[in-house]
């Protein structure tokens, strides 16, 4: 299944995957018998919230949920050279020590950015890996590097987005790359500041928050969502951070024509050949 979105000149070295896009619980629910859980539609079996960049340097994870492991496997990822936090809810977390098989084969620290309540937060709950003593070769070496603003990631600028999730601080990602439109991730979000508003007008790719119908305190629903990727001027949306209340096939025909549905494998790559951006689900 391919769909074509016109973006702009695009750079064809650019491949962002969507690795998870559930919320906390993944989809099926455990216990749960509901129809989007009992369906055999592999689209609609979802693992914890997270992205993959690939550009012709670098190889970038977005959180470390609790299903990293199965996510690597299923998109054969092999390298990572950093990775980013968007905040430290244990759904994007606690897949911390799968990183060792990132590690095996480098020497050098591996560059871990987020707020500094995230970072912490990590260091607490995985103390190991930050202690002097962790001197054994291919553990996690941990760099952690506090994001106050853009930062490069060679030719890739990174810039926090800082938005409201509950009461635990949260950043989303704004992504800009020469030749490339720009792209931004927020999958845990309630609300958009002022602060933060200008990062985000305009944005040619949005992936954001679309929990489900109903209203949630610290979280966008579908409705949420849509409105504010249209006040944005977003050019396309694509909604992630998904629950099994949110029957994806029945609601499709809501979504405008610019907006989709994420689900697990799905690969955004950025093609400067035909000017256009090709989504697609490679198995």
């Amino acid at each position: 299944m391919e769909l074509c979105q016109s973006l702009s000149t695009l750079n064809p070295d650019i491949i962002l995957t969507f690795l998870g896009t559930s919320t906390s619980t993944g989809v099926p629910v455990i216990g749960c018998r509901c129809p989007v859980c009992t369906s055999d539609d592999p689209k609609l079996t979802r693992t914890r919230s997270s992205i993959h960049l690939q550009t012709p340097e670098q190889s970038i994870l977005v959180d470390t949920g609790p299903d990293l492991r199965e996510q690597a496997l299923r998109e054969s990822l092999t390298r990572v050279d950093s990775v980013l936090y968007t905040h430290a809810h244990l759904d994007h977390i606690t897949g911390f020590d799968e990183l060792r098989a990132f590690c095996w084969h480098r020497d050098e620290p591996l560059p871990l950015y987020g707020s500094k309540a995230c970072l912490d937060e990590i260091q607490r709950m995985f103390q190991w890996a930050f202690l002097p003593s962790n001197t054994y070769k291919g553990y996690v070496k941990p760099d952690p590097r506090i994001t106050s603003g853009p930062f490069q990631l060679n030719k890739l600028t990174v810039t926090p987005v800082p938005v409201v999730h509950g009461s635990v601080e949260t950043q989303g990602y704004r992504f800009d790359y020469p030749g490339c439109p720009s792209a931004a991730y927020l999958p845990d979000v309630k609300h958009i500041p002022d602060s933060s508003w200008h990062l985000l007008e305009n944005i040619p790719l949005l992936i954001v928050d679309g929990l489900h119908h109903r209203e949630h305190a610290t979280h966008m629903n579908f409705t949420e969502a849509l409105d504010t990727a249209e006040e944005l001027g977003a050019g396309q949306i694509y909604l992630t951070h998904l629950s099994h209340e949110l029957k994806i096939n029945q609601t499709e025909k809501d979504l405008p024509a610019n907006a989709h549905f994420a689900y697990d494998g799905l690969r955004i790559h950025f093609n400067s050949q035909d000017t256009s951006a090709t989504a697609q689900h490679l198995s």
